[in-house]
């Protein structure tokens, strides 16, 4: 069954909360409805034998029709009440910036927000995971994801042409297939989770696809609190907040976070999961020494150059996605690419993104959540009327460069024992040099994209960074004020061999006997491309591996 109910009211900090009801069972519990959650809990649920629960913080996507629709992702940007909104630390090598960094909460988590896009990543890529993830070890499930995703690619428009016929001419291949493991230098038409005018998130896919079962309760507008260590160390309870009411859902078998790199480390902490030291500084008692769990956050910023053509771009989404080795110097290796550049059509979400960005970029912290964010936002709407800016739109693109490879590792900590205070988030971007070499590199090939091929052709007039902004040196400090994150947060639970990893290579939280990690937390190094499908294939394995151990721990037992 589904359960969509009203938002829960806050938790602690003199609020009220009314009295627990009585504790619910199940074999699996699932915190987190995003993209890895939804697959992890529907594949748990395959079998008839096992109840599951699903845990999403946010409301069911059927409460926010935009959600569902392969049009509606400009407007769930600016929706509030289906993305988490946070902001990260002051960023000392990105001009001291607070950076955005909201994610979906809603059934489907970012996947019901975002672009769509959907790729798998280069097969070099995974050759810097643990064993047992390497490409082929892989392809199989990505296939299996894929037979219940159906994504494809756009078809093409002249301007997206003209756009394939730059890169080519500055030493790209043209990719007919995006999916094949080989992003290196290449251009092409990036495949997106959708089908006519519907979005298929991995929540439309997996859960709302299959209808109901009995066996999955999927509950919505339930905010997890923390885990309830018992004897053993093993975890007996999740705490989570519904209806106003402080409930506990009891586990018999496993719990498997998919909260998201951001919020799956902080819900461990809180429960007494992760470096002593910082538990001790917040009066939380220490039930399992974990500390690697929220170290190595890591992201893909990126920043938006933009160009006025001639033109009128005749393109609706950013479905088109080229990957380049900038910088062959780079501790990568050969062919492997560094960066990303997404052709972006300003038509498809220009006056959202502005609502979005500008609010964070204008208010101070202890202003932001108050009535002039909404002002800015509706400043914002009225100037789009207007029919000169309409005009500017329909000729405006952008380059967008994402540093692909980041070097940087940052990390979450607590700020509060409030579950509703966000983390203290720092990815310490371009804190390793060869980042910001490589994003300036990047800088300089996107402007000869711009003069190239088709696009030279169609008139592109550069409109930002602008003509003045040429040398190493201003490029780097153009970028360090003007750069934006990718959503692409990864790595605060990373899985690995050694037992200096969060977790081993099968998911498994080290020091704590029935935790999987399964989302973009585990991975250790992020792929040069989006996160959204590399998410899946996380929460897919996670459920796979589960059932393979039941299944020897059942041949075993009789």
């Amino acid at each position: 069954m589904t359960e969509t109910n009203s938002a829960p009211e806050a938790n602690s900090g003199g609020r009220s909360i009314r009295s627990p009801s009585a504790p619910e069972a199940f074999d699996y519990i699932v915190v987190g409805g995003g993209s890895s959650g939804c697959i992890a809990a529907a594949q748990l649920a395959d079998d008839p034998d096992c109840r599951v629960l699903l845990l999403e913080a946010g409301p069911a996507a059927e409460d926010h029709p935009e959600t569902l629709s392969a049009d509606g992702y400009k407007h769930a940007f600016i929706n509030d009440r289906v993305i988490w909104e946070r902001f990260t630390t002051p960023q000392s090598h990105a001009g001291n910036q607070r950076i955005f960094a909201g994610t979906g909460t809603v059934l489907g988590g970012s996947g019901s927000v975002n672009g769509m896009v959907y790729t798998r990543g280069d097969r070099r890529d995974y050759d810097e995971w643990p064993r047992g993830w390497q490409w082929s070890d892989v392809l199989p499930d990505f296939e299996r994801i894929e037979a219940k995703l159906r994504p494809r690619p756009r078809p093409p428009t002249r301007w997206s042409e003209a756009c394939i016929s730059a890169a080519v001419t500055c030493g790209f291949s043209r990719s007919p297939d995006f999916q094949d493991g080989n992003l290196g230098n290449v251009v092409g038409y990036e495949p997106m989770a959708y089908e006519g005018d519907r979005r298929r998130s991995s929540y439309v896919a997996f859960i709302k696809d299959a209808g109901p079962r009995p066996n999955l309760v999927v509950r919505a507008q339930a905010f997890t609190h923390r885990l309830v260590l018992g004897e053993g160390g093993r975890v007996v309870a999740v705490e989570y907040e519904h209806e106003g009411t402080r409930q506990r859902a009891e586990v018999r078998r496993e719990v498997v976070m998919c909260a998201g790199a951001l919020e799956t480390p902080k819900l461990l902490m809180l429960s007494g999961i992760g470096p002593a030291p910082v538990l001790r500084a917040f009066g939380i008692p220490v039930a399992a020494e974990a500390p690697r769990v929220g170290e190595g956050l890591h992201d893909h910023p990126n920043v938006p150059l933009f160009f006025v053509s001639r033109g009128q771009v005749d393109c609706n989404y950013p479905q088109l996605y080229s990957f380049y080795r900038t910088r062959p110097g780079a501790p990568l290796p050969s062919g492997q690419s560094d960066t990303c550049y997404v052709f972006w059509p300003a038509r498809s979400a220009m006056k959202q993104a502005v609502q979005r960005v500008l609010p964070g970029q204008l208010l101070p912290p202890s202003l932001y959540d108050g009535p002039l964010k909404q002002l800015i936002r509706g400043g914002v709407g009225l100037a789009f009327r207007s029919h000169a800016l309409q005009r500017l739109v329909e000729h405006l693109y952008g380059i967008v460069v994402i540093l692909g490879k980041p070097q940087s590792r940052g990390r979450v900590r607590l700020s509060s024992v409030d579950p509703r205070a966000q983390a203290e988030i720092d990815p310490a971007y371009f804190s390793h040099a060869g980042d910001m070499a490589t994003m300036v590199e990047g800088v300089r090939l996107a402007r000869r994209l711009a003069r190239s091929g088709g696009l030279g052709a169609w008139g592109s007039r550069e409109l930002m960074p602008g003509p003045l902004t040429r040398s190493d040196e201003g490029i780097a400090r153009w970028v360090a004020r003007n750069a934006i994150t990718t959503y692409h947060f990864a790595g605060t639970c990373s899985m690995g061999d050694g037992p200096t990893t969060a977790c081993d290579p099968r998911l498994r939280l080290r020091g704590v006997p029935n935790v999987r990690i399964a989302d973009a937390s585990a991975i250790p190094s992020t792929p040069v491309s989006a996160l959204n499908a590399p998410s899946m294939l996380v929460g897919w394995r996670a459920a796979r591996f589960i059932q393979e151990e039941a299944r020897q721990g059942a041949a075993r037992a009789g």
